[in-house]
């Protein structure tokens, strides 16, 4: 088994429920808290989202690979507006 086998293996056993909840609350405390502070919390979510991009990319559509990189852009580009 290799250490992405893991991870993966570990990923598939999260609750949705709890990763959405989770996720929801770094977006809203990162969009609502002032400045830099806000701005890390939007780039810990963007690195969630990119790692789950990277490893999912094989077994996703091209849609779905489109949109993921269309709100990975997004959210990066929040990341910069609230920085500034």
């Amino acid at each position: 088994m290799t250490p992405s086998d893991n991870m993966l293996r570990r990923l598939a056993r999260v609750n949705p429920t709890t990763a959405f909840i989770v996720a929801l609350a770094l977006m809203l405390a990162g969009v609502f808290l002032p400045g830099i502070v806000g701005a890390a919390l939007l780039f810990v979510l963007a690195g969630g989202l990119a790692a789950l991009t990277w490893t999912t990319w094989p077994v996703q559509s091209p849609s779905t690979r489109v949109l993921r990189i269309v709100m990975l852009g997004l959210l990066l580009a929040a990341v910069v507006a609230k920085a500034w």
